[in-house]
């Protein structure tokens, strides 16, 4: 049994890198959006051209990143969803929000005290991890049966 896994969220630390090794000699696909901040940020206006409001610049790049999100969390067997510890994450909640929604397999990664802001967020998630490591533990055991020692 294969996986396609969908890494959402936060783009500021290394933790797509520490699952995406950790999960090496798994039959899994990763998948997940532009993490190039300046590219995801201006790929409307750079594209479609550019907006003299900043709120049509970033509407325009948020719906070109809506094509590659929309298709990666249809697709995904999985959806981690990466809650750091900087900047208000909304795309992050609205990822975790749209992959419930489509039923699919939905793992959260925050620091403990995301805990009581993200409460309904991880109610929807069937395991809500605090390291990278534990995500990939999680995928080498539903698809090995083989726990951690």
């Amino acid at each position: 049994m294969g996986l396609t896994i969908y890494l959402s969220g936060e783009i500021h630390t290394d933790w797509r890198d520490r699952i995406i090794d950790g999960a090496q000699g798994l039959d899994v696909t990763f998948s997940g959006p532009v993490t190039d901040h300046g590219a995801s940020d201006d790929c409307g206006v750079t594209i479609l051209g550019s907006e003299d409001s900043k709120y049509w610049h970033d509407h325009k790049g948020a719906m070109v990143n809506a094509i590659r999100t929309r298709k990666g969390l249809s697709d995904a067997d999985i959806v981690v969803v990466r809650f750091g510890d900087k900047y208000k994450q909304w795309n992050a909640a609205f990822d975790a929000g749209y992959a419930a929604a489509l039923g699919k397999s939905l793992i959260i990664l925050q620091p403990e005290e995301h805990d009581h802001a993200l409460k309904e967020v991880d109610a929807a998630a069937l395991a809500v991890a605090r390291e990278p490591e534990q995500v990939v533990e999680i995928l080498r055991y539903v698809l090995t049966g083989t726990l951690p020692g």
